[in-house]
């Protein structure tokens, strides 16, 4: 596409973002993901594209930097949005349980598919199944809004765990030598090191807020959490969870366990800092969840998705997720089940989790377009369940929503 004016570009990019707001508006009335609308629309400019004879290549490593920004910041907003106390510890558990069960009895069952199917090396078959059983907390917070308030957390909850659980294992086993006692030990502790920096950054890096004055800071600590997201991943740490942890922090500085530092920073400064973080979260990745889809939608090509092959393998996976989250939360879950057994779309963990597979991993045989099939086939099964569930009213969206933090102790 070379000779294109840099403006036609800067046109392009604004007329994404105004599409992108209307697909929110037409997903609040509708039910249908807004996600789904932003994949497909790459998909459409893509084969404009090719019907014109025109090619446009995208580096995988340009989706993957939109792909790490979104996902911190879509970490956060779901940090921010949630309020902890004694009455929501049975919602909290219930969530991880959930998460963690289903990721695994999905990745063993996905793994063991890949196995027979592809007639390749278990481990290897493994690291493909982990991406596949990620839910997208990308795509479910966004569109969950008009759910009950304990479904809505449980959601929340739930994906915000399997983006965190997934992204862990997947750093393990790539690792190599998953079974030797020595690897098990070192992942347990780095986990324990995350939650205890986890803990110091966050006081730290709320502190710092407080005391700067001046307007620019936040983009400051957006670049300080990706720092730490970026210094984690190199050195193998669960670095989401530093994240998330600053998110409830923000959220929860109600709590008794805060409450001695309030010499330091008084309830009401925190209160302030969390509004002001909730209203640049919510732009933030509304924006980059735009560029994310969209440009990953570009990427898929069409075609794919009618062979035979791929359409067999993948409704097999997505049969094998929706049979394996369907019976945990009916005998386990039942206060769940409905429209939760519905949302379980696969998105950008499992996309970023696939681009980051060593060569020494990858699978010969293994059809790229299974992948496409999954991610558009899930999101389409929570669009039938978002629709079904109810159409709530039209309301304007990224509106700014008080942050409130009571002192008192729920």
């Amino acid at each position: 596409m070379d000779g294109i004016s840099s403006y036609v570009y800067i046109i392009a990019a604004c007329l994404l973002v105004v599409f992108s707001y209307l697909f929110n508006l037409f997903s609040k009335k509708t039910g249908v993901p807004s996600v789904l609308l932003l994949i497909l629309a790459g998909i459409g400019v893509r084969e404009i594209l090719l019907y014109n004879d025109t090619s446009m290549v995208v580096p995988t490593s340009t989706v993957e930097v939109f792909g790490i920004i979104g996902l911190i910041i879509i970490v956060l907003e779901a940090g921010l949005d949630l309020r902890i106390s004694r009455k929501k510890i049975k919602i909290i558990r219930n969530a991880f349980v959930s998460s963690l069960v289903i990721f695994v009895l999905s990745a063993a069952a996905c793994s063991a598919m890949l196995y027979y199917y592809l007639d390749e090396e278990f481990v290897h078959c493994l690291v493909y199944a982990i991406p596949l059983s990620v839910v997208s907390s990308a795509i479910v917070i966004p569109s969950i809004s008009h759910f009950e308030e304990h479904k809505k957390e449980f959601l929340v909850y739930e994906t915000s765990f399997s983006d965190i659980i997934g992204i862990m294992i997947f750093n393990y086993v790539i690792a190599g030598n998953i079974l030797e006692a020595g690897n098990i030990a070192m992942f347990f502790g780095s986990v324990a090191l995350a939650l205890i920096l986890s803990v110091v950054l966050s006081v730290a890096i709320l502190f710092m807020l407080t005391r700067i004055k001046t307007k620019i800071r936040f983009f400051l600590v957006f670049a300080l959490l990706i720092f730490l997201y970026a210094g984690g991943k190199m050195l193998h740490l669960p670095a989401l969870l530093i994240i998330l942890f600053f998110g409830l922090t923000v959220s929860n500085w109600q709590l008794p366990i805060f409450k001695k530092m309030y010499h330091w920073m008084s309830y009401h400064e925190v209160n302030d800092v969390g509004g002001l973080l909730h209203a640049l979260t919510a732009e933030s990745s509304f924006l980059i969840r735009t560029f994310f889809f969209f440009i990953f939608g570009l990427t898929i090509d069409i075609r794919l998705l009618l062979d035979t092959e791929v359409i067999f393998a993948g409704g097999l996976i997505v049969l094998v997720l929706f049979a394996i989250r369907y019976i945990y939360l009916k005998f386990f879950l039942q206060a769940h089940i409905f429209p939760e057994l519905f949302f379980m779309p696969r998105g950008l963990i499992t996309i970023l989790l696939f681009y980051s597979i060593p060569a020494a991993y990858k699978l010969s045989k293994f059809n790229s377009g299974i992948l496409f099939f999954v991610i558009l086939t899930t999101s389409i099964i929570m669009m039938i369940g978002s629709i079904s569930y109810g159409r709530p009213e039209l309301e304007p969206i990224n509106d700014e929503i008080p942050f409130v933090v009571n002192d008192t102790n729920e």
